[in-house]
């Protein structure tokens, strides 16, 4: 299986409900060792963090087309932690509802991050935001670029 490494990020102005953006970069190299990235983005006109924060990591795995082993570096602990601390798995056996009985928020964006996911190997990786990271930086700069950007889309479910 091809080895990708992905980092994406999510940003919301005025969150919740403002104008908003992903970002994510995905870079594999190949048999030749050579280092190949691409770059993804896009913006809303409302939306909020944590649902840009998913479209980041969404969109790269959709990006891939083939199974691929995954490591994948967000600045969300919404995103690590859903998977790494077993929330996901608790949400589904209990029909999207939180252990308070609450409903989950963005179940179709969680729906369809598994569905994109489902073919790889993904280990989830946190890495604190704003912190120098060169890639998560970038996008951090790919996704604030598209929040403020003019070309911004709906997001259906808000």
């Amino acid at each position: 299986m091809t080895k990708v490494t992905i980092y994406t990020d999510g940003a919301a102005r005025g969150n919740p409900h403002g104008p908003g953006g992903y970002g994510a970069v995905l870079e594999f190299v190949d048999g030749k060792g050579q280092l190949h990235t691409r770059e993804y983005s896009a913006g809303y006109k409302k939306t909020t963090n944590n649902r840009m924060e998913l479209m980041g990591v969404i969109v790269a795995l959709e990006a891939l087309n083939r199974p691929c082993m995954v490591d994948l570096y967000s600045d969300s602990k919404y995103v690590t932690d859903a998977f790494n601390q077993r929330w996901i798995e608790g949400w589904q056996k209990r029909g999207w509802k939180k252990a308070d009985k609450q409903p989950v928020k963005n179940v179709d964006l969680w729906k369809r991050l598994l569905a994109a996911k489902e073919p790889h190997s993904v280990t989830f990786h946190w890495v604190k935001g704003h912190d120098g990271h060169p890639q998560n930086e970038r996008c951090d700069e790919l996704a604030t670029s598209a929040a403020d950007g003019d070309r911004l889309m709906e997001d259906v479910e808000l």
